[in-house]
């Protein structure tokens, strides 16, 4: 009789392993989709670029430090593609604040503001940065699952020895765009 209680219990303790470890393969899967997620949206962002340089430099052929500061940072952001979540949201928010600063210069040039292919453009860079907040978020929430799994009691033992570690979020580098915008009347 006690030797079946053991048994049992071995079983009992196996069967549970054996649902922390699908759960962490799962939370690791998620994980990976939610990158994949951002690297398709950074990806989109980053081909709209060449095709509004292009439109703008007509117009602001004088600005040439802003339109090279978003070239470069363009360089930068497809460099560290292959980078960690760290790098390439350092990356990333570099061309965030050279495309930030790109259409706030524009704003000075009523005739580009008028362009309709500039504003078709200004619209899809809209929506693709609305887009790479979404899978930021939905990154991130994955990585929030992941990482309490890895640390938490009972799953630890087992994300330990079989390699499972924790995960990097996908955090903005720049200060400037956490902080809350001051709107005066």
């Amino acid at each position: 009789m006690f030797g079946w209680i053991i048994l049992g219990l071995v079983v009992a303790a196996a069967a549970y392993a054996v649902v922390i470890y699908n759960g962490l393969v799962k939370n690791r899967q998620m994980v990976e989709e939610g990158w994949s997620g951002i690297d398709v949206q950074l990806k989109r962002r980053t081909d709209l670029i060449p095709n509004l340089m292009e439109t703008v430099k007509g117009y602001m052929s004088h600005e040439r430090e802003t339109l090279e500061a978003v070239t470069n940072a363009r360089a930068a952001a497809t460099a560290a593609a292959n980078g960690t979540p760290e790098q390439r949201a350092a990356a990333e928010g570099q061309l965030s604040s050279a495309l930030g600063r790109l259409i706030a210069t524009a704003e000075a040039y009523p005739d580009l503001k008028a362009n309709t292919t500039f504003l078709e453009f200004q619209a899809a860079l809209q929506t693709v940065e609305d887009e790479i907040q979404m899978a930021r978020r939905y990154y991130n929430g994955a990585v929030r699952n992941m990482n309490v799994m890895v640390e938490s009691v009972p799953s630890n033992f087992i994300a330990g020895p079989f390699g499972f570690r924790k995960a990097q979020y996908f955090e903005l580098e720049n200060e400037a765009d956490r902080a809350v915008p001051t709107v005066k009347f």
